[in-house]
């Protein structure tokens, strides 16, 4: 199987952010998948399986993060965390 490269983007649309919650979803998100996936946001860049690194991110309502992804799952993945994003990370305030 050839491996694969994919882009997207995540809008951050919940009022408070990238805080615990929604943090936990896109890690659980990302580590369904074997490639690997980088969140990048402003000077930042990080593995979005890691929950310190994706905290990290600080991302607040209206950020675009960039995310990216390398790997046999690649295309799959990226639009996993682009469908998250846009069900709020699966959080209900």
């Amino acid at each position: 199987m050839k491996k694969g490269k994919a882009k997207g983007y995540l809008i951050i649309a919940n009022d408070r952010g990238l805080h615990t919650r929604p943090s936990t979803e896109v890690v659980k998100c990302a580590s369904r998948y074997s490639s690997a996936i980088t969140l990048t946001y402003q000077k930042w860049a990080v593995n979005a399986r890691s929950l310190l690194g994706v905290l990290m991110l600080a991302a607040t309502k209206g950020s675009r993060i960039a995310i990216s992804a390398e790997g046999d799952d690649a295309e799959e993945a990226v639009q996993a965390l682009v469908e998250l994003s846009q069900k709020n990370f699966n959080v209900k305030y």
